[in-house]
């Protein structure tokens, strides 16, 4: 042991006489890092306890025992543009480049309930794709197999487009019970306390259309994941990546509670849960990040409910490269940076991944640089081969230790939402608001100072270089939008409108009912036509507008 101490008080001399006027360094989370981390930090008697082995409590080391050397990650990309021909024609020219995940990212028109005839014409397919009656998802599916590769849809209450996708697939022959997917925008939290524009459903409401949302879910579409927890949207609004991870298990317990108050048992549900996070580039963070969350909330589904199947306590989740690290400046930096994330994710053990593309900061992608989205994915995995290990750092001093330091932040967000009543309630009185928006202004004022470098904005500058500039964003042809429209209103027409006067009034009723299944209507409505538009109004108005609460 002698020679150990004096190795290391010899190095620690030689490393203050270096760094005399060093300062304090801190993570995202604001953890202090040392410059060098040892058996102090971290001892293998606790290998049982903190980190034990693939696939069994207490989860830190993935929860499939291959872990992705035998299930590799499902590599996903966010496609939105243009109308639904459009969203099908990438899609398909990405399938034949290896994407085996399909997401469906509709136009901001459709993320704040309006059809496409009820705002103006230039906010059409820019955003996103334009999708506003199982007609429109018919095309967009038009060809893809469906029956064969999981479906990720930005489904916001009250979830038409899973039931736009729902009624497709009843054209088609396939089995709902046969689908698998994720409504990956059930979360209304996420929306009410970070992202407004998806926010259109009173509260109250909002909760009772996501519950009813899980329980059609798990009757009908037993492998669907009818609920994804978002961790993302609290990250982009300013959370450390500690916070995110502690306000989405917050998030996730009181779901769970919901349910449990429901009359369902924690095992009929649990093993739907799902989550979605961001990865931002502070890579050794975001690593501990996604370990800890795993241990947490296995720990969370034994203690707290009693969870005895195996797959209740399973952390899957779903992650996507950060967008708020790309710049606008030096935009092809941003290719280094998605692939910084990506490893940092899939080191973390995440079931699939989003990477963006590095365009993203300026608009949506080009096509060009979502195939180098892509790409980046299959060049980590089959040519740096970072699925051959399943968890490659676990036993790193540096990543054992901040795991822990992490575990701790998380735990102590919980409890300060535990104590503000549970996440609703938190969210209802702004303390969640508050957290994000005191995060926000902390790192921003970081960025400012120069003490967090960004590389080509506040630091290593260079003449801008129109060579380094991606193409101009994809437009829509006026004329092709003009014909939708037309097209759109001579199909409203067409429809059979005493079949969507039913299916309305259907729905109305069961917003008014206390023992009616709201998102069955909403099926039903899909099914006989009945817009996307005309769903929202008038589920707003039986339950109400969504009004997000505005905090000092």
């Amino acid at each position: 042991m002698s020679n150990f101490e004096d190795a290391n008080a010899a190095w620690l001399e030689g490393y203050r006489a270096g760094m005399s006027d060093e300062q304090v360094r801190k993570n995202r989370s604001g953890i202090d890092i040392k410059p060098l981390y040892g058996p102090e930090d971290w001892s293998q008697d606790r290998h049982l306890a903190d980190l034990g082995f693939p696939g069994q409590s207490p989860s830190t080391r993935g929860i499939h025992a291959t872990m992705h050397r035998g299930r590799p990650w499902s590599p996903r990309l966010v496609v939105g543009l243009g109308l639904p021909e459009d969203y099908n024609q990438r899609m398909r020219s990405l399938y034949d480049m290896g994407l085996t995940g399909l997401f469906v990212a509709p136009c901001n028109s459709h993320m704040r309930g309006f059809d496409p005839d009820e705002v103006e014409p230039e906010l059409l397919g820019t955003c996103g794709t334009v999708i506003s009656s199982a007609e429109d998802m018919r095309v967009c599916l038009e060809g893809l197999p469906v029956d064969k590769h999981s479906v990720s849809l930005g489904c916001t209450a009250p979830h038409s487009l899973s039931a736009f996708m729902f009624a497709v697939a009843k054209q088609r022959g396939i089995p709902w019970s046969q689908l698998t997917g994720t409504t990956n925008q059930s979360d209304y939290l996420s929306h009410f306390t970070a992202l407004h524009m998806f926010f259109r459903i009173a509260l109250p409401g909002q909760r009772r259309l996501m519950l009813d949302h899980i329980e059609w879910m798990n009757r009908e579409a037993p492998r669907w994941n009818c609920l994804s927890v978002v961790g993302q949207h609290m990250q982009q609004a300013g959370a450390t990546p500690a916070e995110a991870m502690g306000l989405t298990i917050s998030s996730a317990i009181q779901f769970a509670y919901d349910l449990i108050e429901r009359g369902h048992d924690p095992d009929t549900f649990l093993p739907r849960f799902s989550y979605f996070f961001d990865i931002s580039i502070s890579f050794f963070e975001e690593i501990a990040k996604f370990r800890a969350g795993r241990r947490v909330w296995d720990r969370i589904t034994a203690e707290r409910f009693g969870a005895k199947d195996p797959r209740s306590r399973r952390f899957r989740f779903h992650a996507q490269t950060s967008g708020v690290d790309l710049t606008r400046q030096q935009p092809l930096n941003n290719i280094a940076r998605v692939a910084i994330q990506a490893m940092s994710g899939i080191f973390g053990g995440l079931q699939s991944l989003h990477t963006d593309s590095y365009d993203e900061a300026l608009g949506s992608p080009t096509s060009a640089a979502a195939q180098i989205a892509v790409a980046t994915q299959h060049i980590l995995r089959d040519e740096a081969h970072l699925d051959d290990v399943i968890d490659p750092l676990g036993g790193s001093y540096y990543v054992e230790n901040l795991t822990n330091e992490m575990e701790a932040k998380i735990e102590a967000v919980i409890q300060k939402i535990d104590d503000a009543g549970g996440m609703y309630r938190a969210s209802e009185t702004g303390v969640v608001q508050n957290m994000l928006g005191d995060s926000a202004l902390d790192w921003q004022n970081k960025i400012d100072s120069g003490e967090q470098i960004a590389v080509g904005v506040n630091a290593h500058k260079l003449p801008d270089n129109p060579a380094d500039r991606p193409p101009p964003q994809e437009r829509l042809d006026k004329d092709r939008v003009e014909s939708y429209l037309s097209n759109f209103a001579t199909w409203k027409q067409d429809r059979s409108q005493g079949a969507v006067q039913k299916a309305i009034d259907d729905l109305a009723r069961a917003c008014n009912s206390d023992d009616e299944n709201v998102y069955d209507r909403v099926v039903k409505a899909a099914m006989a036509n009945v817009t996307h538009g005309e769903i929202c109004a008038t589920v707003r108005q039986e339950l109400g507008n969504g009004e997000p609460l505005i905090v000092p």
